[in-house]
């Protein structure tokens, strides 16, 4: 590069410095979801979906703390789930509530863009959503997301 004429190597250097920036630039701009979010899960002690759920999650990146308690529909009513939207297990993370058998991806789209809603859910327990897997033809559902006053809108279909 020294044999290189000056205008060139002035041209490098500028170059050098604008891919810099463009890299400093788009990791300042990444979204808010962090590898290794912690997850807070709350399900009943008798169930393995949940812990296959857990396992996606973590597959995906996110920290994942299970808590077993028979006392299930206490979490859901403090959590703010509407009953017509209830799974087997609920989670917390990132000041959101996260029901049921939601996709990582979906998990992270919240967490990225923050709408002023209380959570998302996966009504139900869906064949073939995250930690539904199974010998059976996966259902279509949808994911929503709900806000305190219990309005629901489609956040994801799958």
């Amino acid at each position: 590069m020294s044999n290189s004429p000056a205008p060139i190597r002035g041209l490098r250097r500028t170059l050098g410095l604008v891919a810099s920036a463009a890299i400093a630039l788009s990791s300042a701009l990444q979204p808010a979801f962090a590898a290794g979010d912690a997850v807070t899960m709350y399900k009943d002690p008798n169930c393995g979906c949940c812990s296959k759920w857990a396992e996606h999650m973590r597959a995906s990146g996110f920290s994942v703390k299970e808590v077993p308690t028979p006392q299930m529909a206490a979490v859901k009513g403090s959590a703010g789930v509407p009953q017509a939207l209830g799974s087997c297990h609920t989670a917390r993370v990132g000041g959101y509530v996260v029901e049921g058998h939601v996709p990582a991806a979906d998990v992270k789209r919240l967490l990225a863009e923050r709408p002023a809603v209380v959570g998302i859910a996966a009504p139900g327990m869906p064949q073939g959503s995250p930690g539904m897997e199974g010998p059976f033809p996966p259902d279509r559902y949808d994911v929503v997301s709900f806000d305190r006053d219990g309005r629901t809108e489609v956040f994801a279909r799958h």
